[in-house]
C-alpha cells in the first residue's frame, strides 16, 4: 500500500533513538511523544507509514489511531499485522553467542582446552542418545538430545576459528555449505526440475551428488568409523547398487579364528540383505531383549508370604 513506505517506531528494547535509513531505502525514525498525528502526516506526505510496535504492543496508539480514523475515514487506511520479534531459528544466534563466550578467553577452561579429536567421542555419544530417544518415541527427550548434538556442532565450529590461517572456518561456513547443498540437490523445489516420484527424486539426488564429488569408487564416502555391522551392510549395499557380484570371503578359508569369525559375520549380513532384513536392527532387537533378561535375572525374587 503506497509508493514510498516510511517506518517509525520503538526499537526492540523500547529505547528512543533515530535509526536512519533501512537497507531498502525508506527512512526510519523513533517518535518521542504522541505519534498519531506524526503517522497521519507521514501518510499524507509519502502515501504509506509503517509503525513497528514496541515490546508491549503499543495498544494505546492503535486504539487512538483507530478512533481517529473511525471519525475521519478519509485520512488513511489502517492494517494491523501481528508477528514475532524473532524469526524461526533466531535462538541459534544465541547458541552461537553462548558457545563463543565459553570458548573465548575468560570463558570455560574445559571447552577452551578441547580439540576436534578430543570431542569426537562426545559427538558419537550425543548422536546415540538422540537415536535412543527416537527409538523410544520420546519427543521431549529427542528435543533435549538434539540440543546436545547442536552443542557439539557449534563448539566444533567455534574451535575451527582457532585453526591456522587457511584452514579455519566458522559456523556460517557450515550453515552456508548446508544451504548451498540443499538448493543444488533439490532442483524440483528450487529450480524448474520436475518432482516426479520419490524414487526419481532419490535417483536425481544421487546423480547430483556423484557429479559434485567426482568419486573414483562406489565405496568413496562410506564412513569407515561406523559400527562394523552397519559398515558391512553399507559396503554390501554399495556394491549391489552398481551390480557388482563380489562374493564375501569364505570362513573356512581364513587362517585364524578372528578372521573366520569376521567372514562368518559378513556372510550373515549378506544373507540378511538378501532376505531384505536390516542386520543392525535385528541384532539390536535381540541384544535389547537379552538386556531385559539380564535385568530380570538381577531382580531379587519376591519374598514369600510369611503367613
Amino acid at each position: 500500500m503506497g509508493r514510498r513506505p516510511s517506518a517509525c517506531g520503538a526499537d526492540r528494547r523500547g529505547e528512543r533513538a533515530v535509526h536512519g535509513r533501512t537497507p531498502g531505502g525508506c527512512r526510519g525514525d523513533v517518535v518521542d511523544g504522541p505519534a498519531t498525528q506524526r503517522l497521519l502526516d507521514t501518510v499524507a506526505e509519502h502515501g504509506t507509514a509503517v509503525w513497528l510496535a514496541g515490546p508491549a504492543g503499543d495498544e494505546a496508539l492503535a486504539r487512538e489511531l483507530g478512533l481517529r480514523l473511525a471519525r475521519e475515514p478519509g485520512l488513511a487506511e489502517m492494517e494491523l499485522m501481528y508477528g514475532s520479534w524473532d524469526p524461526p531459528g533466531a535462538r541459534l544466534l544465541d547458541a552461537v553467542a553462548v558457545l563463543d563466550r565459553l570458548a573465548s578467553p575468560g570463558g570455560d577452561p574445559w571447552k577452551r582446552a578441547q580439540t576436534h579429536r578430543s570431542l569426537a567421542g562426545y559427538l558419537l555419544e550425543e548422536s546415540y542418545e538422540a537415536y535412543d530417544a527416537i527409538s523410544a518415541d520420546d519427543t521431549d527427550a529427542l528435543r533435549e538430545e538434539l540440543g546436545d548434538v547442536l552443542l557439539q556442532v557449534v563448539l566444533h565450529a567455534r574451535l575451527a576459528e582457532e585453526l591456522p590461517e587457511g584452514e579455519r572456518w566458522t559456523i556460517d561456513d557450515v550453515a552456508g555449505g548446508l544451504v548451498d547443498k540443499m538448493i543444488r540437490r533439490n532442483p524440483h523445489v528450487f529450480a524448474d526440475a520436475e518432482a516426479g516420484t520419490l524414487e526419481e527424486i532419490t535417483a536425481n539426488w544421487e546423480r547430483i551428488k556423484r557429479a559434485e564429488k567426482a568419486r573414483e569408487s562406489v565405496l568413496d564416502g562410506v564412513a569407515l568409523s561406523q559400527p562394523a555391522l552397519a559398515l558391512a551392510a553399507q559396503i554390501l549395499g554399495r556394491a549391489a547398487r552398481i551390480g557388482l557380484a563380489v562374493p564375501p570371503p569364505l570362513a573356512d578359508s581364513q587362517v585364524d579364528p578372528e578372521a573366520r569369525l569376521g567372514a562368518s559375520l559378513l556372510a550373515t549380513v549378506a544373507a540378511a540383505r538378501q532376505a531384505n532384513l536390516d542386520p543392525e536392527a535385528a541384532l539390536r532387537r535381540a541384544t535389547l531383549a537379552y538386556a531385559e533378561a539380564v535385568r530380570a535375572a538381577e531382580s531379587p525374587p519376591a519374598s514369600a508370604d510369611p503367613r
